[in-house]
């Protein structure tokens, strides 16, 4: 039997606010629950498939948040940034109050594909080094990339600080200037270090896959989505 809960406690739950303030919109008639209006904050609902709006805007209820964002430049994965504006200024407010937190963070100025969830072993899984989810970069040097060059980082690139050299998982010329390496590691600066080893830059980076979840060419830059069950078993594999 599907689990009830109460919409006021629903909404509560969801990052629509307090309880008192959830439970005055319920009074004020601003919720609807599986198309009806609904004006009793006790009235119990089956969560599986629940269908709700709050002040016009359609919802859904999900025990958990597991969402992908294209990130732009320019934009921080923290919550008290310093320099710029923060990823979570993209997201609707209830998501943000849920607690929701970014999987691995990408530099101000790389884009691409990043996961967001409140759940705190998805979070885990996805990001602790002894899971070694690995994640593809689309790499643009300055200078172009020599097959050598290419060999260099599949073999591994001494950096500083490092006791051993670190290798990427594998590294494919794309053409003269673009580069997509794969990295199950996520130390600081690694990409940017590594193609400093072989006596390049990076003039841009993008993570275009996290395991085998590719970033949807059709979610534009700054958009996000809710990971769908066929994105969750690719990031399982």
């Amino acid at each position: 039997m599907a689990k009830k809960l109460d919409i006021e406690r629903v909404l509560h739950k969801q990052g629509f606010g307090s309880r008192k303030l959830c439970r005055i919109m319920i009074i004020n008639q601003e919720i609807t629950v599986n198309g009806e209006i609904c004006d009793d904050p006790s009235a119990e609902f089956d969560l599986e498939n629940l269908q709700y709006t709050v002040k016009g805007e359609p919802w859904e209820y999900r025990k958990n948040a597991y969402l992908m964002m294209h990130k732009p430049s320019n934009y921080e994965c923290s919550h008290k940034t310093q320099h710029h504006p923060t990823i979570y200024s993209l997201l609707p407010h209830p998501l943000v109050e849920r607690g929701v937190q970014c999987i691995g963070r990408l530099d101000e100025d790389t884009t691409g594909l990043i996961l967001i969830s409140d759940d705190g072993q998805f979070i885990h899984r996805m990001s602790s080094p002894k899971h070694k989810v690995p994640k593809v970069y689309e790499v643009t040097c300055k200078h172009p990339v020599s097959e050598d060059q290419i060999a260099h980082i599949r073999q591994g690139v001494q950096l500083v600080d490092e006791d051993l050299p670190i290798a990427a998982l594998a590294c494919t010329k794309i053409n003269n200037h673009v580069i997509h390496m794969t990295l199950a590691e996520g130390k600081y600066h690694q990409v940017k270090r590594m193609v400093a080893a072989i006596s390049n830059r990076v003039e841009a980076l993008k993570r275009i896959k996290i395991g085998q979840l590719d970033l949807p060419q059709d979610l534009k830059v700054g958009e996000w989505r809710w990971l769908s069950a066929a994105d969750l078993n690719a990031l399982q594999k």
